[in-house]
């Protein structure tokens, strides 16, 4: 129903209020469709990539470790480009069309490579490439349709149905797997047919223009860390890359605590799917609190809930197996619902109009760079010294991090709430 208007509706016109969106704009319901259908879609691919590369194809770990890594880093400075270009002429849509359409093409392209490995390697890198082109437009196009007082809860709805369509995603692959006994080209043709559906998505119900902004304002010569230039955004920026590297990866995590707990193998592709369902519920509450109390505070405390995993991950053996699994992946979701989309409303206001793909992009391929540099530090000292001295690093570094995070954050950078803390004044809502 949200689909069905919001093609049709001015895109110079305020965001709509009230109703079953609660407030939400239909162009953020509109991408989170679009996001849900293409999550499907990849994380069917994604959950069954490592079983058919490694098993299917014969593929070392290490082999398919370096090309996904390789890719992945690869995909965070496409995302500069990405932004860059979405901002020039205004074309956000268009740059994100390209990236979801390329990552759809991706499924194809496994699909023809067959078993050749340089066929496989450039699927891999179509699919990095358009997740990496398409994130900061679409985001900036959350931000440029919702006021700024809600980008919270915008972003906390857009990301709960992208989570539903991760969570999705692994169960239809293994569905298609134990109907076609193994039939991975199946899988990648049905991921191929869904992706698809989410570009004619984007092209249908995403509104392709918002209101420009000032005429005083555009600079279409503008440099891709012109971003920079303003203060609140270097600060931000500082603290997500610095807390991003006391990050160390949720596959070292999974893999901790399939450890600790001794969990069967067959049962470790669904952890991820506890953390995701935990994230699933808290995203849109997480936004909307954001909202109320400011978004510094909570992107923080978000940190302090990854802190709480560590230390879970070292307490003392002999507690109830499912009580530590449940505090784990709870932990962890809470971490995603107050840190993803916090983010992006936290940066999004302080950046101006005609820049905002550009910034996030920035932000997002700094912090993403960080997470890479941490996860490698992690490895590096669990296999020199071994598994709990290297959380014990990770938590001493995450709460020097979270210092430095709390003298980095502006306390009420341009658009955000203006008071944070308890007790504070819930700011005036205003009407549409």
């Amino acid at each position: 129903m949200y689909l069905a208007t919001t093609g049709r509706r001015d895109a110079s016109a305020p965001p709509r209020t009230g109703g079953a969106g609660r407030g939400v704009p239909g162009t953020v319901l509109a991408l989170g469709t679009v996001s849900l259908v293409t999550d499907i879609s990849s994380e069917m691919v994604t959950a069954v990539l490592p079983l058919y590369l490694v098993l299917g194809l014969g593929l070392s770990p290490l082999q398919f470790g370096f090309l996904d890594g390789l890719f992945n880093g690869a995909a965070s400075v496409v995302r500069l480009l990405g932004g860059h270009a979405a901002d020039r002429g205004h074309r956000h849509k268009r740059v994100a069309g390209i990236g979801y359409a390329l990552s759809a093409c991706s499924r194809l392209g496994l699909l023809l490579a067959g078993g050749a490995t340089a066929g496989i390697a450039a699927a891999l890198a179509t699919d990095r490439v358009g997740k990496g082109i398409r994130t900061a437009p679409r985001d900036a196009l959350i931000t440029l349709s919702s006021r700024p007082e809600a980008l919270g809860r915008s972003f906390g709805v857009h990301r709960a149905m992208d989570t539903t369509g991760a969570l999705l995603g692994p169960l239809a692959a293994f569905a298609l797997l134990w109907a076609t006994a193994d039939a991975y080209d199946a899988v990648f043709v049905v991921s191929f047919c869904v992706g698809l559906l989410g570009v004619l998505l984007l092209v249908l119900y995403v509104p392709g223009h918002h209101p420009a902004p000032p005429t005083k304002s555009i600079q279409p010569k503008r440099k891709v860390f012109a971003a920079l230039r303003d203060r609140d955004f270097r600060r931000i920026l500082g603290a997500a890359t610095l807390l991003g590297a006391a990050t160390v990866g949720d596959a070292f995590v999974y893999l901790l605590l399939q450890r600790r707990l001794g969990l069967p193998v067959g049962w470790f592709p669904l952890l991820p799917l506890g953390a995701a369902a935990c994230y699933l519920l808290l995203a849109v509450p997480a936004g909307r609190i954001a909202d109320r109390a400011g978004r510094r505070l909570p992107f923080l405390y978000g940190h302090v809930a990854l802190l709480g995993v560590y230390a879970t991950l070292l307490a003392p053996t002999g507690g109830p197996a499912p009580l530590l699994l449940a505090l784990v992946l709870a932990l962890l979701g809470v971490f995603y619902a107050t840190t993803d989309g916090v983010l992006m409303a936290l940066a999004g206001p302080v950046l101006p109009a005609y820049g905002r793909a550009g910034g996030l992009a920035l932000l997002q391929t700094g912090q993403a760079l960080a997470r890479m540099l941490a996860a490698a530090g992690f490895g590096a000292a669990w296999t020199v010294w071994g598994p709990r001295p290297a959380l014990w690093a990770a938590i001493s570094a995450l709460l020097a991090a979270l210092a430095g995070g709390w003298a980095l954050l502006p306390r009420n950078p341009s658009g955000t709430p203006a008071h944070e803390g308890p007790g504070a004044p819930i700011p005036e809502r205003r009407t549409a």
